[in-house]
């Protein structure tokens, strides 16, 4: 009787245990259903939403179309720096999920992709592809961009005033490693007006095509190589470091090389098919580089400029100091100012200065005016809107 009495208990606990498991299986069941009848609904929104912003983008072409048929017929730029910053601006105050910065991102290339309905853009670069020249150029044009790689500076420049190109974009300024000074030469020398800049977080990366291979030598453009000289003196003391016209001719020439690796953006690695062995080698980690955007437009004012302007003093006592006081006096805040030898006479310069303010400014026109009459000569690399 007590064996019997055992498995009726046995029978009652395992009868308790299939329905109890059966009770929750029906429960997982529901619950993995309604997660999907749920997810479902969910994707069916987000198809709406998706075609009402792809009717919305559409229509925003369609009236870019118009606006570049009325600025054809007024003779107006095509690329209007100030109109594109007030885009920015208005998109990147909607509050939402998405922050300022992600929203300037997407708005960028639907201001892009319009553009190029308008009349297509030609953009010429410092090359070649995956610089990070090519990345700021992108961060403002948009990836559907015509672009151009140059090899040098002066290239790039020669390929707007021919007319080849609309615009360019060169590097003019490093945080850590300072400006870059053919740039600033070239500047001074060219009819081609400042009419925008970029600002852009370099991140280096250490690539390589063979992971296991030793490091022998190592590639790159002088300025990255010393932003990234503390990491490299730590990890590969025996390599040689070898100076090369760009981050990204660093790239080509370590794919070549069982034996070599680049100091160069990610971007990199994909075109040129190296492995990232290493990201955020440089040695600052805030480590931002400004370019310039060149073309034959001048921007208009918004509000919050910048003016960058090149003057030579006359040769007197205190009169540098003067100069400055010029800008004091009419509340002019100076953002920047360099010295520059004119390569003309020996311990001769010329002073770069960046301030904030438009040149249509009354107080900035007022220096102007100023500075031409206590300087041998002044001029406005051009007026552009601030980043």
């Amino acid at each position: 009787m007590q064996g019997n009495g055992e498995g009726q208990i046995r029978q009652k606990i395992l009868y308790n245990y299939k329905t109890s498991m059966s009770v929750y299986r029906g429960y997982f069941l529901y619950g993995c259903e309604t997660m999907k009848t749920k997810l479902q609904q969910t994707r069916s929104r987000i198809d709406k939403v998706d075609r009402e912003i792809a009717a919305l983008i559409n229509k925003r072409a369609k009236l870019a179309v118009e606006a570049g048929k009325i600025k054809g017929a007024s003779g107006k730029a095509v690329y209007a720096p100030s109109r594109e910053k007030e885009v920015l601006k208005n998109v990147g105050s909607v509050k939402g999920v998405l922050g300022p910065e992600a929203m300037k991102t997407v708005y960028t290339e639907i201001i892009g992709v319009c553009r190029d309905l308008e009349t297509p853009v030609k953009v010429a670069f410092l090359g070649p592809w995956a610089t990070f020249t090519h990345q700021a150029a992108i961060k403002k044009f948009g990836s559907a961009g015509y672009f151009v790689p140059c090899v040098l500076p002066q290239e790039t420049l020669a390929e707007v005033e021919s007319g080849r190109a609309d615009f360019g974009v060169v590097p003019v300024e490093n945080s850590n490693e300072g400006s870059v000074s053919v740039v600033l030469d070239l500047l001074a020398d060219t009819e081609l007006s400042i009419c925008g800049e970029i600002s852009l977080k370099i991140e280096q990366c250490f690539l390589a095509k063979d992971p296991k291979a030793k490091i022998m030598r190592v590639y790159s453009h002088s300025h990255a190589l010393a932003q990234c000289r503390n990491w490299l003196s730590k990890n590969y003391p025996q390599a040689e470091l070898i100076s090369v016209s760009s981050t990204a001719e660093a790239a080509k020439n370590a794919s070549r090389e069982s034996h070599a690796a680049a100091i160069a953006s990610e971007a990199a690695s994909k075109i040129y098919d190296l492995k990232v062995l290493s990201k955020g080698v440089q040695d600052g980690k805030q480590n931002f580089t400004r370019f310039f955007v060149i073309g034959k437009i001048q921007a208009r004012p918004t509000g919050n400029d910048k003016t960058t302007l090149v003057f030579m003093v006359k040769d007197e006592v205190g009169i540098l100091y003067h100069i400055l006081g010029i800008f004091d006096k009419n509340k002019i805040n100076l953002t920047k100012i360099e010295s520059r030898p004119t390569k003309k006479k020996a311990w001769e310069y010329v002073f770069f200065t960046d301030l904030e303010g438009h040149i249509e400014d009354k107080n900035v026109a007022e220096a102007y005016k100023e500075l031409k009459q206590k300087c041998v000569f002044v001029k406005v690399l051009g007026s552009y809107p601030k980043n």
